[in-house]
């Protein structure tokens, strides 16, 4: 066995000596630190450079590399120090990790869980956590770096403050100490958290928000003085563009970072993989790191990925590769799996639909309406043109221009004046760039006549809200079209409901905006008892994560839904969730034009949400299934089964 000497210079480990590795296992082994360790061969040495955060791991892979070459690696005195330093830490952590999976299945050292309680008691005096969110927030106070992927509604923020709010009662030399949160998320979360905290501290936060309009001037000249908020509020989107900026700010603070809806760092495509890189960028210079989502392997295992780097991004908690995680999901009773769970488990929590205590929601049976003979003709003659392409071009069917045409169909479905309009909005969302045009000049005249007509559903949802608002009660409206969304306003406010939109256009609050309605201001009006209308329109896209509304409302109308079962279930959410009374009745109600698409929607999302639930409550870590897409193979052949059924 060739030995080979390893030193510390500074910020680099230095393999010397090595002009004798020039052939067999050590000419592999150089070839192999130089491909995976990023060494640099500088003459008879190689040079590894390290920063503190991943050093003990380089060390120990290049010994590991020693052993699989047959090299014996003989360390100075200093990497031998720095070896056993690793060598005790990764022992403490067993015994941390071990601990963190005890009290995830509630066997808490009753000393410190009662501390931990009464700090609770005497900081967030505004919420009592029920016994599962008590004994998260303590999971996650005790863990500092950990995930919740509890189902939407099951008070995720709560359980957040209450950990922040521990941490922060620590002394100040205290290693765990945190005094500043940085929450990265969804625009439609800022309100919730600004809330949540007014209800959870009896007291208005201190907040800064750098998202939504505010110039990047304002952002770096508040995230470098000498001056911070408790609550920093940030977009996705709008990380990577001041990343070195916000290292800055984490720096200079003792900061817990949160993830809200964590699973927008999935690196499924080029823009939602930059965002990913920069969000795991910042991971390493925070005090505490915390991921909250309740969807958090929508595709398969491999979406825990970057979760897992990101909360602990010195630690190797997953170590299987991507690839490998994706394999794992495909096939469940791989040996590997049982592996990877254990692995994963002391981190992370699960509140499920059935820990809430919440009645069930009433799932009214779905109101046909009949459409009136010009919309019949408009569909008709539309779906036997799209349905005859689709059944020739069967090899091809999740192609761009099926999707585009079932978005037609759906569309005309309700409202066939929105043939008139591009669909730019809604084809960027979903990937496809070219819009399918009408070259029917019979029909084009149809569908322009039909612009000065209300549709049939529209009249229905009309007669619906009225009995909801005599009844007393609010409700919410759920339309995937912003013409829709837009016509339906009109119609409702010109019979005199008055209403209020939610969708990608509302702004999100910011120092910047006063005289303007926002999300935030819409949702807190909404919810005064006095408040001057009873009725929200939205777009599941733009709204369907992180707003709550069940203390106001308990009504929701769906005008029109597509096939995607995840924004569907998230949707219901808003009104169905932790805080409900045992007597408070939660309905839906779900108009669909009758002998159409809308029927064969209704029907695979009820499928889809039967089979999407089973997964949620038997399972830790839910594999969806891809359930989100808005098509699948199955839907669209089922779209067509239905056609083939209503023609004979």
């Amino acid at each position: 066995m060739i030995s080979i000497n390893l030193k510390t210079i500074e910020n680099n480990f230095i393999l010397y000596d090595i002009s004798d590795l020039k052939k067999g296992n050590e000419k592999r082994f150089i070839r192999h630190v130089k491909s995976f360790l990023n060494g640099k061969e500088n003459g008879k040495e190689i040079i590894i450079s390290f920063d503190l955060q991943n050093k003990d791991i380089i060390l120990q892979n290049i010994i590991q590399s020693g052993k699989t070459y047959n090299i014996d690696i003989k360390l100075s005195s200093e990497s031998i120090k720095q070896l056993q330093d690793f060598i005790n830490n990764e022992e403490a952590f067993k015994k941390f990790t071990k601990n963190a999976y005890e009290i995830r299945n509630n066997n808490c050292d009753k000393n410190q869980f009662k501390k931990f309680c009464q700090v609770l008691e005497d900081n967030l005096r505004g919420r009592i956590l029920r016994p599962t969110q008590l004994l998260a927030s303590y999971h996650l106070a005790f863990s500092q770096n950990a995930c919740n992927f509890s189902v939407p509604g099951a008070g995720k923020t709560s359980i957040v403050y209450g950990a922040y709010c521990y941490l922060k009662s620590l002394t100040k030399d205290e290693l765990k100490n945190v005094d500043k949160l940085l929450i990265i998320g969804p625009l439609s979360c800022f309100g919730p958290w600004k809330k949540e905290y007014i209800e959870c501290f009896n007291k208005e936060p201190s907040v800064k928000v750098l998202s939504g309009g505010v110039a990047k001037d304002d952002k770096l000249n508040y995230l470098y003085s000498k001056s911070h908020c408790e609550v920093t509020l940030i977009s996705y989107q709008a990380v990577p563009g001041i990343i070195n900026d916000l290292i800055y700010f984490l720096k200079t603070n003792k900061v817990m970072i949160v993830l809200d809806e964590a699973h927008k760092i999935k690196n499924t495509n080029v823009d939602a993989g930059i965002i990913a890189k920069s969000i795991l960028n910042l991971a390493k210079y925070a005090k505490s790191r915390v991921v909250l989502t309740g969807t958090p392997a929508p595709n398969g295992y491999e979406d825990l990925y970057n979760l897992y780097n990101f909360i602990w991004p010195n630690k190797k908690i997953i170590k299987y590769r991507v690839n490998q995680l994706k394999n794992m999901s495909k096939n469940i009773k791989d040996p590997r799996v049982e592996d990877f769970i254990q692995s994963i488990e002391p981190f992370f929590i699960r509140i499920k639909k059935e820990d809430l205590e919440i009645p069930e929601p009433i799932n009214n049976p779905p109101i046909l309406v009949d459409m009136d003979d010009l919309q019949r003709e408009i569909y008709t003659s539309i779906e036997n043109k799209y349905i005859k392409a689709l059944r020739e071009d069967d090899k091809n069917i999740l192609c761009q221009f099926t999707k585009a045409r079932l978005i037609r169909l759906m569309q005309v479905a309700t409202n066939p004046s929105l043939l008139n309009k591009p669909l730019e909005q809604y084809y960027k969302d979903i990937g496809i760039d070219n819009t399918l045009f009408i070259d029917d000049n019979e029909i084009i005249s149809k569908i322009k006549r039909y612009q000065s007509l209300v549709p049939n559903k529209f009249k229905e949802t009309l007669k619906l809200v009225k009995d909801i608002i005599n009844k007393g009660e609010k409700v919410i409206i759920w339309t995937v079209y912003i013409g829709n969304l837009r016509s339906l306003y009109e119609y409702l406010e010109s019979n005199g409901i008055e209403c209020k939109c939610l969708y990608g256009e509302t702004p999100v609050e910011t120092d910047s905006l006063i005289e303007v309605d926002t999300r935030e201001s819409i949702v807190e009006e909404f919810h005064n008892p006095q408040s001057s209308f009873k009725v929200i329109i939205a777009n599941p896209f733009a709204v369907s994560e992180s707003i709550s509304l069940h203390k106001a409302c308990h009504n929701a109308i769906y005008l029109e839904r597509n096939f995607n079962a995840a924004n569907f279930i998230q949707s219901k959410d808003r009104i169905h969730r932790l805080g409900l009374d045992i007597n408070d009745k939660v309905n839906y109600y779900y108009i669909l034009s009758k002998n159409t698409i809308d029927e064969t929607i209704h029907e695979r999302l009820e499928f889809k949400e039967k089979r999407l639930k089973a997964i949620i409550e038997s399972s830790n870590i839910p594999l969806f299934d891809n359930l989100q897409d808005d098509f699948s193979e199955s839907d669209i052949k089922k779209v067509i089964d239905d056609y083939v059924r209503r023609a004979k």
